[in-house]
């Protein structure tokens, strides 16, 4: 009896790591990964939940942890090795790398600009020329007057006919409907998807339908460009994962919901629902991958910065994005 007792403890741990084989390597033997979200967990991010709740992230030998940063901008969080991916936006990459802050974005979450200028339909905002003499709710970026100018030229309008309120983080329907602003710039898949559930009519005006050079990519995963030299499989198993991840959010859309509020249970469900459908549609939209980007679409919107004193030197676009690190397949 003691020879059988034995040879069950023997056979116990590799019983152990047998039945857990289905969950990818040994806890022990994962590999810790930080990702850093740009902003508060939302629908822009549950590719990254869902690969980490159903095991993609695993089975590529990754244990992910995903934390809000708390200050500074991803991207310098990023460059100072506070973090191994983070979620970036164009944007920033683009003026960071002009800054000499080392980062580079190696996919994009979502293929095509969804954000745009938002207003009350009673305001009658149906293009960029009734911007004139109208209050705009901003966050106090050099960026904004930028784009402002840039939809409201062609119209022949000048950015000086509008008011610009500083709101900062406020929400968007309480300046709205107290009436502090007549419009501001939001994502329709988050905040125009909001609308539609209060049932309030607004007009919104995308900006790359006004302006192909502002179809930026946003939002983006970065990384520290030193990594792609020192470590580029980490890279490579990341994003295999996380491509699971979001062709997971594609396909199933309210599972992939039901999996980010598990892991965020304070979201409001019924938003988070609507902007998951809304959201499947765009993570990958025409492109033939989840992820991929385009050096046109880099090089506009670095030209566009430049010409309008965004950054203080252009950059070398094809430097600032890669697409080698996406799953082939």
């Amino acid at each position: 009896m003691k020879k059988k007792i034995v040879v069950l403890m023997l056979l116990l741990p590799i019983l152990l790591t047998g039945c857990g084989s289905n969950q990818g390597a040994n806890n022990k033997d994962l590999r810790k990964v930080t990702v850093l979200l740009d902003w508060e967990p939302n629908t822009n991010h549950t590719g990254l939940y869902v690969a980490k709740s159903k095991g993609f992230f695993e089975s590529e030998g990754l244990e992910v942890e995903i934390i809000q940063s708390s200050e500074g901008g991803t991207s310098q969080l990023i460059a100072a090795s506070q973090g191994d991916f983070g979620i970036s936006y164009q944007e920033e990459v683009t003026h960071a790398r002009a800054m000499d802050i080392p980062v580079v974005s190696v996919a994009t979450i979502i293929q095509n600009n969804t954000s745009g200028f938002a207003s009350i339909a009673e305001k009658n905002i149906k293009t960029p020329k009734d911007f004139s003499g109208k209050k705009y709710g901003g966050w106090g970026s050099p960026a904004e007057i930028a784009l402002l100018q840039a939809l409201m030229e062609p119209y022949g309008a000048s950015v000086d006919e509008v008011e610009i309120v500083n709101i900062g983080t406020s929400d968007f329907f309480t300046c709205i409907e107290k009436n502090i602003i007549d419009f501001s710039m939001i994502f329709y898949g988050w905040t125009g998807i909001e609308a539609e559930l209060r049932g309030m009519d607004l007009n919104y005006i995308p900006m790359s339908k006004e302006n192909p050079a502002l179809n930026f990519y946003t939002p983006v995963i970065i990384v520290k460009e030193s990594l792609i030299d020192e470590d580029p499989e980490l890279i490579r198993d990341f994003l295999k994962g996380a491509a699971k991840g979001y062709e997971f959010c594609i396909e199933n859309p309210e599972e992939a919901a039901e999996i980010l509020l598990e892991n965020v249970p304070e979201l409001n469900r019924e938003l988070i629902i609507a902007s998951q459908k809304y959201l499947s549609k765009e993570y990958k939209a025409d492109a033939e991958v989840w992820g991929i980007m385009e050096l046109e679409r880099w090089e506009n919107y670095t030209d566009w910065m430049y010409e309008n004193d965004l950054i203080p030197n252009k950059i070398d676009s094809g430097k600032a994005f890669t697409n080698e690190f996406l799953p082939k397949e």
